[in-house]
């Protein structure tokens, strides 16, 4: 039995709103709110109507998707919170957009590209140090949030919204624990010299604890990863302790800066035959679960990962609430102009000129979500716990 196609007016009928409303809502017009626009597609929906191809157009025109761009994706330590927004995406109504920023690639751009194909309404960046790409980010036109990102300054940041911990500072209280428990020759095993991130930083709490502590740095005890791709992984950690044995340097511990590398480093020790702690000890970062699950059991510094996940997530809602408030002031008293750019942003498009290139309206309508929002903006830094365990 064939289906039939709902029309205009049976919407109308059905919804209890006029026919040119409807046509309008239909069409994306941008004088239409998007609670009228739900309410015919949920009229369309709810009949089980095959709806013409104008009102297939609403449904796409309103997607609700917000991204998440992770640089460093093969680190386990971004599972948990994955799942976090997995879930506080779906309690909220909207579909997730998950991309994978390679560690080279500038994730400003990746999001510039993503916010047009995708119709995002809103970013989060997860990991990473987004805010070397300041003009590309001054270019987004939705509202974004920062996770567990480096940050080196927080004037740096100081125009935008994020959630993260001082890096510089938990790394220091893990090296300040092994000096003050005997450890002077303590390796670590660091991030690429290229890098800009949480790596960095942690290098950074590792020397000003040695420093602290008058302990000369050694250069031969900062080990470099074997490639910037394999950073956080635990064959990385298994070869750079393998490579710090062999080369006869004197160590008698070892900081990883993620539990990945750490958990790969307390393999390599085992096999070749080196006692944990008894000869050295070992600590990560990050707090995987699986460290407590290991023989002997990874000492970390562990991050409050949930509780971090949800505030950048209720940051972010935050953010996408004060622009809807401001985008319907702007539907209420605005001008033509100004009334159909609110309608495009809040539809989590952009107006777009026959070109391509963005109008006037859309570089306008940035101050809405950009880093000049400042009334918006949400900055929480969380504290790490130290968790000794068996490896120290």
């Amino acid at each position: 039995m064939a289906v039939k196609k709902l029309t205009i007016k049976e919407i109308a009928k059905l919804s209890g709103i006029s026919v040119s409303t409807v046509s309008r809502a239909i069409n994306n017009h941008y004088d239409i709110s998007p609670e009228t626009k739900r309410r015919v597609q949920e009229i369309i929906d709810q009949y089980g109507y095959v709806p013409n191809n104008s009102a297939r157009n609403l449904k796409l025109n309103d997607a609700r998707n917000i991204a998440v761009l992770v640089k460093g994706i093969t680190n386990p330590f971004f599972t948990s919170m994955i799942k976090v927004f997995e879930k506080e995406c779906s309690d909220h109504d909207y579909s997730l957009v998950l991309e994978h920023v390679e560690e080279e690639q500038d994730e400003t751009e990746l999001a510039a590209l993503l916010e047009k194909e995708k119709r995002l309404n809103g970013i989060i960046f997860l990991g990473g140090n987004p805010v070397q790409s300041v003009e590309r980010l001054k270019r987004l036109t939705v509202p974004f949030v920062f996770c567990s990102v480096a940050v080196p300054d927080r004037k740096a940041f100081a125009e935008y919204s994020y959630v993260a911990i001082d890096d510089r500072v938990e790394a220091e209280k893990v090296c300040d624990y092994l000096i003050e428990h005997g450890r002077k020759r303590i390796a670590i095993l660091s991030d690429a010299e290229s890098d800009i991130s949480n790596g960095m930083l942690r290098l950074e709490g590792y020397l000003h604890s040695l420093e602290k502590h008058d302990i000369e740095p050694d250069p031969a005890l900062i080990c470099r990863p074997i490639s910037i791709q394999k950073t956080y992984t635990y064959e990385n950690g298994y070869q750079r302790t393998v490579d710090l044995i062999r080369s006869g340097t004197k160590f008698d511990a070892i900081f990883a800066i993620a539990d990945s590398i750490a958990i790969g480093c307390l393999r390599a020790l085992r096999d070749q035959g080196i006692r944990v702690p008894e000869d050295v000890a070992v600590i990560g970062f990050d707090g995987l679960e699986i460290g407590h699950y290991l023989t002997p059991a990874l000492s970390t510094l562990q991050q409050p990962v949930d509780e971090m996940a949800e505030a950048s997530m209720h940051a972010l809602l935050g953010l996408l609430e004060e622009r809807e408030k401001e985008v319907a002031a702007k539907l209420a008293g605005g001008s033509t102009a100004e009334r159909q750019d609110a309608a495009v942003k809040l539809s989590g498009g952009s107006a777009e000129t026959s070109d391509g290139g963005a109008t006037k309206n859309d570089m306008a309508g940035a101050e809405l979500s950009g880093p000049k929002e400042k009334k918006a903006r949400f900055q929480q830094i969380f504290p790490g716990e130290l968790k000794i365990r068996e490896s120290c």
